[in-house]
C-alpha cells in the first residue's frame, strides 16, 4: 500500500549570513525545503509560535558561539522540537547540549539533509507498507515491529523494489542492475552487504530472517 504524506520539513534557521559561511540555506531552499532565517536565538524564540517550524537548525558557527544557551531557550519553549546544532571545530560545547543532532564544520549539504530527514515530522511523500514493514521513502526510514531505523538511499531503493513486489523472486543480477543503475553485474557482493544491513534494520534475528528471504543460487524476495 502506498500513501501520500506531508511536504518537506519547515525549517527555522538561526544564524548570520556571511561570505565565510557555507550556503546551506539556499541549498536547502533549492531542494524544496521552506526555510525561515533569523539572526539571534532571542528572535527565534519570539517567532516560534508564529512560524511553527518542524525543525530548528542553529548555525552557532556563524554567530561565533557554541549554541548551548540557544538550545536551552528553544527547549524551554518547545521541548519536543527537533534541534540540529552546527559548530565550528574551534568552538564546540564542553558540556551536554539540548540538541538532537550536532554537526561540526566542514560537512556537505548531503550530510545535513541526511540528518534532517529522520527528524522530519510524520510520513514523507511516499510510504510503502507491506505486513509489519513500513518504508518511508522520503524520510529514508523503515519501521518494523515498533523499531524505527534510518537507512541509506541505496538501502531505500533496494527495499522499495522488494516491497513493491512481495513474494516475487528478484534474481541477483537484474536486482543489482536496477539498484546500482549499472549494466556491469559480474560482481554483486555489494548487494549481499546491503541485504544484510536491511535485515539488521527490520529482522528480529538477522541470521534467521523471516521477511527478506534468500533463494539459494537465484536471488531474494520479501515474504510477510
Amino acid at each position: 500500500m502506498v500513501k501520500r504524506g506531508n511536504p518537506k520539513a519547515n525549517i527555522l534557521w538561526i544564524g548570520r549570513r556571511s561570505a565565510d559561511s557555507p550556503a546551506f540555506v539556499s541549498s536547502l531552499e533549492g531542494k524544496g525545503y521552506p526555510v525561515n532565517v533569523v539572526s539571534t536565538g532571542k528572535e527565534a524564540c519570539e517567532k516560534l509560535d508564529d512560524l511553527k517550524p518542524d525543525i530548528v537548525i542553529i548555525d552557532a558557527a556563524s554567530m561565533r558561539t557554541v549554541g548551548t544557551r540557544i538550545c536551552s531557550s528553544i527547549r524551554s519553549q518547545q521541548d519536543d522540537l527537533p534541534i540540529i546544532l552546527i559548530n565550528s571545530p574551534r568552538k564546540t560545547p564542553t558540556n551536554e547540549v539540548a540538541a538532537d543532532v550536532r554537526l561540526v564544520l566542514p560537512f556537505t549539504i548531503r550530510k545535513l539533509e541526511n540528518r534532517i530527514i529522520p527528524l522530519s515530522p510524520g510520513d514523507g511523500g511516499k510510504v510503502i507498507e507491506v505486513g509489519p514493514i513500513c518504508l518511508d521513502v522520503d524520510r529514508q526510514v523503515v519501521k518494523c515491529r515498533g523499531q524505527e531505523e534510518h537507512i541509506t538511499p541505496r538501502m531505500v531503493e533496494l527495499l522499495k523494489i522488494l516491497l513493491e513486489n512481495p513474494g516475487k523472486l528478484h534474481e541477483r543480477k537484474p536486482l543489482y542492475s536496477a539498484v546500482w543503475r549499472t549494466k556491469y553485474t559480474e560482481d554483486t557482493r555489494s548487494l549481499d552487504v546491503h541485504i544484510n544491513w536491511l535485515r539488521k534494520a527490520i529482522e528480529k534475528d538477522p541470521s534467521n530472517p523471516q521477511f527478506i528471504i534468500t533463494v539459494r543460487g537465484k536471488g531474494y524476495k520479501v515474504e510477510v
